[in-house]
């Protein structure tokens, strides 16, 4: 009988052993909706690339205004023309694909002025976006799996109420799901607290426009940013945020071979480790970053 090429001696196999232990395979989440250009959902799904995709951003909410989302030149929610997306919400869905709706973001006006008022954000969301029912729903009628809260403005207070009313709704038979977008210094100065509840399925942090924990030519800083993190956040699983081009961020872009080779080894080491979120779809599109990456990731 022929000897078996791919038999392991005792010491390999035992080092196979260890690296299943230590090393976490992780996904790839792509933030979806800021620029007409980057294709639509079903094209952003149909890659194959992305285990999640975001969808960005509700950013009018609260203190009693008129909730609003803007996809950019996508579609206009005024005049019903984003319904369109329904099926191609399914469509991700339908290959497994997690997709969220991201309320907040760098521009917009947003606010949660009190206990009541996270209970009416969340009913809102709900209705409109998940589970519920209403006569006016932006996305038609899919049912999206969750909400991520990237809160980058306004006041600080109220978003540990409003993770707490949405993850409620799961008593009613389907699992919501929530994403956080901090920025990578911790405490996050608005998402801090509401992390701290637990409550969060997947926290991609931001590791980039923040130089004090950003990779700027060696890894240290971000390794002990991202310890930190895993350590003190109970989070479900913590992804690398990063930007897939220069232009996608002020700072804090790293190369491709450089993640690969320097800093995915390290912090895949965590339990806590989901993967890598990129932002965004379009600068994606561009530099096809999330190729040169995804046999690492």
């Amino acid at each position: 009988m022929a000897k078996n090429s791919h038999t392991f001696s005792p010491l390999t196999f035992l080092l196979f052993l260890t690296f299943v232990a230590t090393s976490h395979a992780g996904g790839i989440a792509i933030y979806w909706g800021q620029n007409g250009n980057e294709g639509t959902l079903s094209e952003t799904c149909a890659t194959g690339k992305y285990t999640h995709v975001i969808i960005a951003f509700l950013n009018v909410f609260g203190n009693r205004q008129t909730p609003e989302m803007n996809l950019a030149g996508h579609c206009n929610p005024s005049t019903n023309s984003c319904t369109k997306f329904s099926s191609e919400i399914k469509d991700c869905q339908s290959k497994g694909i997690k997709v969220l709706l991201s309320i907040g973001g760098g521009i917009g006006s947003y606010t949660l002025s009190s206990i009541e008022d996270a209970r009416n954000v969340s009913t809102f969301l709900w209705n409109t976006f998940l589970g519920g029912k209403s006569s006016s729903r932006p996305l038609g009628d899919a049912v999206l799996d969750g909400i991520d809260f990237d809160i980058e403005l306004g006041s600080t207070q109220n978003y540990q109420h409003l993770a707490r009313f949405l993850k409620g709704y799961c008593r009613l038979g389907k699992r919501v799901y929530l994403g956080a977008a901090p920025q990578c210094p911790i405490p996050d100065k608005f998402l801090g607290t509401a992390l701290q509840t637990g409550l969060f399925d997947f926290v991609w942090v931001q590791f980039y426009n923040n130089p004090p924990c950003q990779y700027n030519g060696n890894i240290t800083n971000l390794v002990s940013s991202w310890n930190q993190w895993t350590k003190n956040v109970p989070a479900t699983k913590i992804f690398l945020g990063l930007p897939a081009a220069t232009a996608a961020a002020g700072s804090g872009f790293i190369p491709a071979d450089v993640l690969s080779s320097e800093i995915l080894p390290v912090i895949k080491k965590s339990g806590k480790y989901g993967g890598v979120m990129l932002w965004s779809r379009f600068y994606d599109l561009q530099t096809g970053y999330s190729s040169s990456i995804s046999g690492s990731v």
